[in-house]
């Protein structure tokens, strides 16, 4: 038997387009797909981003989104579509607000309220970029599993060997990859492959993106990682404001610290920059951190 070819680069960019591209079922009901070959547990940055598209899909599109809010109160089907409903709240002249749900075997797995608004001048100013390697100077999470093979934990070895859409190159090692981390990580990020010009496209897949690693970074003070056996992770809300364009599919810095964690919760933060140091997006995401006796 041999093995199933791994998808190009390309081929990943387009199945992650397929995933977000929400099909219009009646007026204000939308459908996303399951995640192709999905199993398990809905990635929670996939329903964000179906819900913002939803959303998007019934905004005039002199309007963009510059801020979404989310509540995760179930978990999903991954091999299974999502029905999302849009809310039109209200259009003024400058705003429009939409609320959307996502229901899933007839009950509610997220609430969203997303605004949107028409493009205005005004007083600008930023965070600072921090002074990071450029990501061809990294090395992938695959070539550094490669290195730490016999290290690491083999749920994490066979997350990282599942083909992604979104590549990944972190600045310092994270858990599992080092024990000896402060509660804060720093990554590039990008789709694989070209998703196009569409700007409300490259939104959905920054949101999507977004929940990558964002939750872990509470644990890290705490020598724990996303794969250890006797920790439980699971998205309790989302908040993601975004300030001006970028491109999903070019290199992007995601900066993350967590101020605070208690009570079997980590609160995490996060900040978004392009290549050229514009700060281009803000993140927060509260989320459960709760230690557990492994399964046997």
């Amino acid at each position: 038997m041999t093995d199933k070819p791994r998808p190009s680069p390309q081929q990943l960019a387009d199945s992650l387009v397929s995933v977000l591209d929400v099909e219009q079922v009646e007026e204000d009901f939308f459908r996303g797909i399951a995640t192709p070959g999905g199993r398990g547990r809905s990635f929670g940055g996939q329903v964000i981003a179906q819900a913002l598209m939803a959303a998007i899909r019934t905004v005039p599109g002199d309007r963009t989104n510059h801020s979404l809010h989310g509540y995760f109160m179930r978990p999903g089907d991954a091999t299974k579509p999502v029905l999302y409903q849009v809310e039109r709240d209200r259009d003024g002249r400058s705003f429009a607000t939409r609320r959307v749900v996502a229901v899933q075997n007839g009950q509610p797995i997220l609430n969203l309220a997303a605004s949107f608004q028409v493009e205005e001048e005004g007083l600008t100013h930023q965070d600072t970029m921090p002074d990071v390697p450029a990501p061809e100077e990294l090395k992938s999470e695959l070539e550094l599993a490669a290195e730490f093979k016999g290290e690491l934990p083999e749920m994490f070895l066979s997350w990282l060997s599942v083909p992604r859409p979104v590549e990944m190159r972190h600045v310092t090692p994270r858990p599992p990859f080092t024990r000896d981390a402060a509660p804060e990580q720093s990554y590039w990020f990008r789709v694989t492959g070209g998703i196009g010009e569409d700007a409300n496209l490259h939104r959905a897949a920054l949101a999507y993106a977004s929940d990558f690693g964002l939750l872990g970074t509470s644990a890290y003070a705490h020598a724990k990682a996303f794969a250890d056996p006797d920790m439980q992770f699971a998205s309790l809300d989302h908040a993601l404001w975004i300030h001006g364009p970028f491109r999903a599919d070019d290199w992007l810095l995601y900066v993350m610290d967590s101020p605070w964690s208690g009570g079997a919760r980590g609160f995490n933060r996060g900040r978004i920059f392009t290549r050229d140091g514009r700060l281009v997006a803000n993140v927060a995401q509260e989320g459960l951190i709760r230690q557990i006796t492994p399964r046997d």
